[in-house]
């Protein structure tokens, strides 16, 4: 059977050719996160011209580059994984010191990005040699291109990519209250088996935007702005939202000034706390004063009180 993306690698020989492809190097590639067609004209050159292909998984790579009309033996591929991370690359070292081209995939998206190749980058360029990144897909920079993000003040456009949180409740909470604080949009990854518990961690978050990318550039692509509280109910409304991969953006706040983080980490805590447990909380978390916060409470309370009458 002929590849459909035949005429793929004839432009990808065209385009990406005549460049320079240095022997004894890590070329680091990134690969489509869901959509085959996301690849890049000079992913598809490098892995067909590479010597071997480090991966993360070799039989899902395998797959892929067969897709691609890519053939590899089972000798140019190299499983390199979180498990065995710092081992393999001794192996890809001395196989670069030999002059040969090796690329390196992880299962999906850009390496190193929450996913396996930092330590086998670091290592490579620890003796001297040259670590060389391809571009391309990735699932942060995709769930925020469609979160429509306005918010933010100065801070417009920043970002932090948390990950994966803790996958122990109790430490998934303080994750969750100290990213409370934080002024700019935050991007978390989650997987099907523990998106629910993440989504009723993330609604103490209250009237806070979440954008939710599921199976982002796939088939059964979901994205949705909602309320941080309103995320559980959202996920129980269609038993199909519950599948697949996550993506997550915590929007920054509407208006960061009015505010201190200690404030926000504060207001949430009281609502599901009693006040001096929310005081000591916050104020191990930020370092601010008990007493100050103690305070600032109890002129909320009054204030609720006296609006009340």
């Amino acid at each position: 059977m002929i590849s459909t993306y035949a005429s793929a690698l004839i432009a990808a020989q065209d385009a990406a050719g005549g460049q320079n492809y240095p022997p004894g190097a890590l070329y680091v590639v990134a690969t489509p996160i869901g959509n085959l067609a996301d690849v890049t004209l000079r992913a598809l050159h490098v892995l067909k011209i590479a010597d071997v292909v480090a991966c993360e998984d070799t039989r899902h790579t395998q797959a892929m580059l067969r897709a691609y009309g890519i053939d590899k033996s089972a000798s140019q591929l190299l499983a390199v994984h979180q498990h065995n991370e710092a081992e393999a690359a001794q192996a890809v070292i001395g196989r670069l010191r030999q002059g040969l081209r090796i690329a390196y995939v992880s299962d999906a998206g850009t390496p190193a990005i929450s996913d396996p190749g930092a330590r086998l980058v670091a290592a490579v360029q620890g003796v001297g040699l040259r670590a060389l990144p391809l571009p391309g897909a990735s699932s942060v920079t995709t769930a925020l291109s469609v979160a429509g993000i306005t918010a933010g003040g100065a801070e417009h456009g920043a970002f932090v990519f948390a990950g994966f949180l803790p996958s122990k409740s109790s430490d998934r909470a303080t994750a969750i209250l100290a990213l409370a604080s934080e002024t700019r949009s935050v991007v978390l990854l989650e997987a099907p088996h523990r998106i629910e518990a993440l989504a009723a961690a993330l609604a103490v978050l209250g009237e806070r935007t979440l954008t939710v990318g599921r199976e982002l550039t796939k088939q059964f692509e979901d994205i949705a702005s909602i309320a941080a509280q309103d995320f559980p109910a959202w996920l129980k409304a269609d038993a199909n939202r519950c599948r697949g991969e996550f993506v997550l953006v915590l929007h920054p706040f509407e208006n960061v000034a009015e505010v201190g983080p200690e404030h926000r980490i504060l207001k949430l805590l009281l609502e599901a706390l009693p006040l001096k447990t929310a005081v000591k909380i916050t104020a191990d978390i930020t370092g601010a004063s008990r007493n100050t916060l103690y305070d600032t409470a109890l002129a909320w309370k009054k204030e609720a009180s006296d609006s009340a009458l």
